[in-house]
């Protein structure tokens, strides 16, 4: 590095709007550029290439969740940005590129985790842009969880904090008091954790699953053989209860399902689909 080289606070300043780097960082790339402004950017993403792959076998457990929708809400994004502490989730520029990488996605719905690490902002792809961010904040980052969702009514709901977020569609829009029925739905699915929209949509491996580790635990009480089968299928109502959105007690009125709770506002209201993603 050529100690001799003149670098001024003005050009230090200049280097960090441009790449948002802390001011020594920028300072020790312009002196070992020679002063030229491309190769100091060139520097400083080859730094944050080179604490990314330090970085790589760490664990991102920490982050930030949201969710964004159109002004129509007819389409709307859910992801996650990953880090490794709760320190970094909950810096500024952390979550002020989050919610930029969030708008991107958004504003071209990628249909992939892959196409939306591609996605082209300010001619580059978001991977790289996080790639800088590694650099500047020293921490494993990732985009961790991304989904799109298009219908007829789409809500997301971020819980404070941002740990925890949710994205639904409903079947209709024209029906009265429609954002709130969406948003109460929309809470629902990030308080009770639903594994389906409806007892139908429920995998089959998770039925059969549900239904062996019924039968062992019957068996392991003693329970009459020729009655197992049915007492597991009394179990598993009980799970398609507890676990599936619509069939869920309402969290604001316990006496009414998720179900009775849309069909009070319309007969034929009803959740398409959801998705949901918790830290931890």
């Amino acid at each position: 590095m050529n100690t001799s080289v003149q670098v001024t606070a003005q050009d230090v300043n200049k280097l960090r709007q441009i790449t948002g780097a802390g001011f020594m960082d920028c300072k020790h790339a312009l002196v070992e550029a020679q002063g030229n402004l491309e190769e100091a950017i060139n520097i400083l993403r080859k730094k944050g290439q080179k604490v990314a792959d330090k970085r790589a076998d760490r664990d991102a457990r920490e982050g930030y969740v949201i969710t964004l929708t159109n002004s129509e809400h007819t389409k709307g994004i859910l992801m996650v940005l990953n880090c490794e502490t709760d320190f970094v989730a909950k810096n500024s520029e952390f979550t002020s590129q989050a919610q930029r990488f969030a708008a991107e996605a958004l504003a071209h719905m990628p249909a992939s985790l892959q196409d939306f690490k591609n996605l082209l902002l300010e001619g580059r792809p978001i991977s790289e842009h996080i790639t800088d961010l590694v650099g500047k904040i020293g921490e494993k980052i990732e985009i961790g969880f991304y989904c799109a969702l298009e219908g007829n009514y789409v809500y997301g709901y971020n819980h404070p904090g941002n740990r925890v977020a949710s994205l639904v569609a409903l079947n209709k829009r024209d029906v009265p008091g429609i954002e709130q029925l969406a948003k109460d739905v929309a809470m629902q699915v990030a308080a009770m954790a639903p594994v389906a929209v409806d007892k139908s949509d429920v995998p089959e491996t998770m039925v059969q699953n549900e239904l062996e580790i019924a039968r062992e635990l019957l068996r392991k009480e003693g329970k009459p053989e020729d009655k197992i089968e049915m007492i597991a299928r009394g179990k598993l109502e009980k799970f398609y209860k507890e676990n599936t959105l619509l069939n869920q007690d309402f969290i604001k009125d316990s006496k009414i399902t998720v179900r009775q709770y849309l069909q009070s506002a319309d007969k034929e209201l009803t959740v398409e689909k959801f998705f949901r993603y918790a830290l931890g």
